[in-house]
């Protein structure tokens, strides 16, 4: 596609993709014509569905910048690097139950377990109940396979599941996002100064906690996958563990959790000699960028001491990803803890199962045998 359709049309779908790097650094830039205002999902997109206010993966300038401004808060790079004594406790008490064994599935041992301690420590979730909120973040983007995502009447159905801790969090105060939210003021769109009603502090809650558990626990996983059919540079982490970042860095351009990205055209756009007419739903798919031989050297080969720079799997401009320095920190923390404990491990190709959701990709199971 990359070479014969850049612009490429699908019409049992009614959507258009872009595949380049920079054709969809260029569209990631411009909001004003490729909005995110109706969501950044293909269906979503298609439903027409309710957007409710302060959800910042589908809101525009000015009031995506106002509601980033209350969440970037939270994840400053100091406040994100703070967490890391807390993340590798978790990581360790994770591990910790896998001494001894020879066999296991590092997604329901590991890789899911880690995030879901995460974000429930941030939001203020007991955590008998972090399980639950996973659950639910988890059904929500589930598809049957080869169907499309069921959207219900509205983009987040889920955020009156937060309802009780938000009430309770309420009288009981602490340090975590929920307080931090209700106590932010900030001037809204209108130009009033207030703080957040308490539907908006729902919705915050429901798309942090959906992005921050799904997102992160791929990226560990498809760390295991590539690192079992990459034995060598595994030794070189294990040995060298200065060397994860950078493996973390050439995970995420190599197998990317977040694939593609959906947009809303608003105004007709001449592209590769085609008029994309106001109206049309645009998928930029990231995973293409990422392997652009126009981008990036030997694209298709994953290479721990790749140069990296520019790297789009957490967007660019308005819509990076806030939590992307916190994915990072948990994802580098669960390896080098993992490679203490276990530095070799082997996956049977045919076991492991890729999970089926619209927005995501990554591992549903995948069994690993140790030593």
């Amino acid at each position: 596609m990359r070479a014969e359709s850049p612009l490429y049309y699908n019409d049992r779908h009614d959507f258009y993709a872009l595949t380049r790097y920079d054709d969809i650094d260029r569209a990631l830039l411009d909001w004003q014509t490729f909005s995110s205002a109706r969501g950044p999902i293909l269906e979503i997109i298609k439903s027409g569905v309710e957007i409710p206010p302060g959800t910042l993966l589908m809101e525009d300038p000015p009031a995506h910048d106002i509601h980033r401004a209350l969440l970037a808060r939270v994840f400053t790079p100091r406040r994100v690097l703070a967490l890391e004594p807390q993340i590798r406790a978790l990581c360790t008490r994770a591990l910790d139950r896998l001494t001894g064994a020879h066999e296991f599935d590092l997604m329901t041992a590991f890789a899911n377990e880690v995030p879901m301690r995460v974000i429930g420590m941030l939001l203020g979730i007991p955590e008998a109940d972090q399980q639950a909120v996973r659950d639910r973040a988890d059904a929500n983007l589930r598809t049957e396979p080869g169907q499309q995502m069921q959207i219900s009447d509205r983009a987040i159905p889920n955020a009156g599941f937060f309802a009780e801790y938000i009430d309770w969090r309420a009288e009981h105060p602490s340090d975590d996002l929920m307080t931090e939210l209700m106590r932010a003021e900030f001037v809204d769109t209108r130009g009033v100064t207030r703080t957040l009603t308490r539907e908006e502090i729902l919705t915050y809650v429901s798309v942090v906690a959906g992005a921050g558990n799904e997102t992160t626990a791929r990226l560990i996983g498809w760390l295991g996958w590539l690192l079992a059919r990459n034995p060598g540079q595994r030794a070189e982490l294990a040995d060298d563990p200065r060397l994860i970042p950078n493996a973390i860095e050439e995970t995420l351009r190599y197998e990317p959790t977040g694939h593609a990205l959906a947009r809303y055209v608003t105004t007709d756009i001449e592209l590769y000699g085609h008029t994309v007419p106001a109206g049309s739903a645009m998928m930029l798919l990231v995973a293409s960028a990422n392997r652009d031989e126009n981008r990036w050297a030997d694209p298709d080969r994953f290479d721990i001491h790749r140069r990296m720079s520019n790297l789009r799997t957490f967007g660019f401009g308005t819509h990076f990803c806030l939590g992307a320095a916190l994915a990072r920190l948990e994802a580098r923390v669960a390896l080098e803890e993992f490679l203490l404990r276990f530095p070799s491990w082997q996956i049977d190709p045919d076991a492991p199962e890729l999970s089926s959701t619209s927005t995501m990709r990554g591992w549903e199971t995948l069994p690993l045998t140790v030593g």
